[in-house]
């Protein structure tokens, strides 16, 4: 009974979705830029430096929709890019969808962040579907500018979670939720059919329109770096 309710949550949650263009995948790419501008912007109350300067990919969801009325589900479209040779890989497109139990009225959205510190959460990127805590696990990611030194987070997960909602940013478990390669806004983007495997490992050169993207994720790793 549980999994049917879920279902029917996730339906009416990904009915907010349309097929998207071009010029929609656009969009995407820069509210997800917005969204780690601002995030690194405030290192006292962001992602921890070291923590963001160890992380080899990048996965971003701006917006992610939470709706519950005693069961939840949440929604989202997000972009990923990971460090190669070259740099920054071109961006991959994804969805993230999945249904936590409890309290929950109302609806909301929530800026998502997830970073895959080794190759164990960089290759679950890299698949076309994976499951948050099954395929790899993830923990809530430590918060602020001297945060990681008191924790373990390098011997912890494989995937670092963060959200942000009506200002407030911090760690955020995702165990459940599932990734899926976004087919649509890939083939919109790049005008073919091509796997998270192909974009994320080097193997397709980054486009121009998806410069400005990968320069603000570049700039974030370089700042930290740097301090």
């Amino acid at each position: 009974m549980k999994k049917l309710v879920v279902s029917i949550m996730m339906f009416g949650l990904c009915c907010f979705a349309w097929a998207e263009d071009k010029s929609d995948v656009q969009q995407r790419l820069d509210k997800a830029a917005t969204v780690l501008q601002e995030i690194t912007a405030a290192p006292d109350k962001g992602i921890p430096e070291d923590v963001l300067n160890s992380a080899q990919c990048v996965a971003i969801v701006p917006h992610m929709v939470k709706a519950g009325l005693g069961i939840g589900g949440q929604h989202g479209k997000g972009v990923a890019t990971c460090k190669n040779t070259q740099g920054w890989s071109a961006p991959a497109f994804f969805t993230v969808s999945g249904g936590s139990f409890g309290l929950q009225i109302g609806a909301e959205g929530v800026d998502l962040v997830m970073l895959m510190m080794n190759d164990q959460g960089m290759q679950a990127l890299l698949s076309d579907k994976f499951q948050v805590g099954g395929d790899a696990s993830a923990a809530a990611g430590p918060v602020g500018r001297d945060a990681a030194a008191g924790t373990d987070w390098k011997l912890k997960a494989p995937i670092l979670t963060y959200s942000r909602s009506k200002g407030v940013f911090g760690g955020i478990t995702l165990n459940g939720t599932v990734i899926h390669q976004d087919k649509d806004s890939t083939k919109a983007f790049y005008g073919q059919e091509m796997s998270s495997q192909q974009l994320l490992s080097g193997q397709v050169p980054p486009p121009p329109d998806a410069k400005a993207f990968l320069n603000v994720v570049s700039r974030a790793q370089t700042v930290a770096q740097n301090k």
